[in-house]
């Protein structure tokens, strides 16, 4: 019983030194999640675009700056209906915004770019 409590006597003010030193520098752990993950993956390779994908960007007036800056970067991967296992490139899922999505986007990542093949606006 005494080494539980000097364990935790060093434990806890361990975190939140911890917990504050990290916080003032502006670190976060999201980076490490799967979504988080592949979509910065996606992010660093260079995009290609099915023709389907091209006519459905004019069809609803989205451009490439809103497409990587915002319906990307802030997507959520939907992993059930994904295939992330698929050799040699990987397809994925993607919604945006993450509640009550308007747009979803079908994509490969394969290892030197990322194809995107589908977008819809969803009702």
């Amino acid at each position: 019983m005494k080494k539980i409590k000097f364990f935790v006597i060093g434990l806890v003010p361990g975190l939140i030194i911890v917990f504050f030193v990290l916080n003032k520098k502006g670190v976060s752990c999201s980076g490490y999640l799967p979504n988080s993950r592949v979509i910065a993956e996606t992010l660093s390779k260079d995009f290609e675009y099915s023709d389907q994908f091209k006519t459905e960007m004019n069809a609803l007036k989205i451009n490439e700056k809103f497409l990587k800056d915002s319906i990307i970067t802030n997507g959520k991967i939907d992993f059930d209906k994904s295939h992330a296992q698929k050799k040699p490139c990987p397809d994925y899922l993607l919604t945006y915004p993450e509640k009550k999505p308007a747009y979803e986007i079908t994509f490969e990542k394969c290892e030197n770019k990322a194809v995107l093949l589908s977008l819809k606006k969803l009702p």
